[in-house]
């Protein structure tokens, strides 16, 4: 007996989700926050996580930990939330509590890849609705695609991975008004943007928001969160595995949430980094730079594949998106000072 004869042919026909090597390298794939917690909070988190009792099961519905989060996040009064290891696996709940036989689930394209995939996982049909060719959104045409599909959930990254546009505020509402059916806004990089659907998650019966702890400095924990009305979070839930967020994810993530200025000035400093490292791409000859308000760029180059190898062979690694809607694509995460200035080094000397 062969894997073929028994795996899914869509699953068979799949790649797993890529994870470059990076030992040694200058790692610019990712988009993670690229400075580590100061010495002294180390040193107090780790006597923290001594302490905590690894031979016991994970809380499943810490309380502490949900009411820090939604006292640190504003979440609205009245909203509940449902933790995941990772954003991923709460998108990965939402696609499963919806994956009636021939339900529809519908994006932005180009976008976050585990959407498609999780509907390849869940046998829902997915609609991709390509970006204008600058990356924008085409509300209109958008909404007019709902009318037609009638989705069950439209998924709605804000900003936008892999592209960093901030899709207009009202362009979104307007979406999450016309859906049919829930509207998933991703916030992932929320704190690079300024802005957030958490504030109006009253205003509509139909929309959640799901966000993470790893954009901010925490990628290593793996703890999502969902804000929600709570008929929502309360059907979610049955989906949820049990014992899902780790006893150590717990604990890190309730003892940086008393310490949350940490992570927002070392965010302040990757926006600031943001705009000094693409006025110096943008000066680059040959490279394309679109607008981003998240922790890295999107950049059109002459050829991506062999600038992502020259960049590689100079110790730098970046995401190679190059395809057929992101034709000669790199995405390049914002990193420190000095990561940066080997980026801009390594890039200059890629394109000659």
């Amino acid at each position: 007996m062969k894997p073929q004869d028994l795996v899914r042919p869509e699953i068979l026909a799949l790649k797993a989700y890529p994870v470059a090597p990076a030992d040694g390298m200058v790692k610019l794939d990712a988009m993670e926050n690229p400075y580590p917690l100061p010495e002294d909070l180390r040193r107090e988190l780790a006597d923290v996580l001594s302490r905590v009792a690894m031979n016991r099961y994970p809380t499943p519905t810490p309380q502490k930990l949900l009411d820090a989060l939604a006292r640190r996040m504003d979440v609205p009064r009245g909203m509940r939330l449902l933790l995941g290891n990772g954003s991923d696996e709460l998108l990965q709940i939402v696609i499963t509590a919806l994956a009636r036989p021939g339900a529809v689930m519908m994006y932005p394209s180009p976008t976050f890849v585990m959407y498609a995939m999780g509907a390849t996982f869940s046998g829902m049909k997915a609609v991709a609705v390509p970006l204008r060719d600058d990356f924008s959104l085409d509300a209109p045409a958008f909404i007019a695609r709902m009318k037609a599909e009638n989705p069950a959930a439209v998924f709605l990254a804000w900003p936008n991975n892999p592209t960093g546009v901030l899709y207009p505020e009202e362009q979104v509402a307007d979406i999450i008004r016309a859906c049919p059916g829930l509207a998933v806004v991703d916030e992932a990089y929320h704190v690079f943007a300024g802005k957030s659907f958490l504030p109006r998650l009253a205003e509509f019966d139909n929309l959640v928001v799901i966000r993470t702890v790893s954009k901010l400095g925490l990628a290593g924990i793996r703890l999502g969160y969902m804000a929600g009305r709570p008929e929502w979070i309360e059907q979610f839930d049955k989906v949820r595995p049990p014992y899902n967020v780790s006893v150590l994810t717990q604990a890190a993530a309730l003892f940086m949430l008393e310490r949350l200025e940490v992570l927002e000035q070392q965010a302040a400093r990757i926006r600031d980094e943001r705009k000094t490292l693409g006025e110096a791409l943008r000066g680059l000859k040959g490279v394309t730079v679109f607008p981003s308000e998240a922790n890295f760029f999107l950049v059109r180059v002459p050829d991506a594949d062999r600038t992502f190898e020259a960049l590689k062979g100079q110790g730098v690694l970046v995401r190679n998106l190059d395809g057929p809607a992101l034709k000669n694509c790199l995405r390049v995460t914002v990193g420190t000072p000095d990561e940066n200035r080997i980026l801009l080094t390594a890039l200059r000397e890629a394109l000659t």
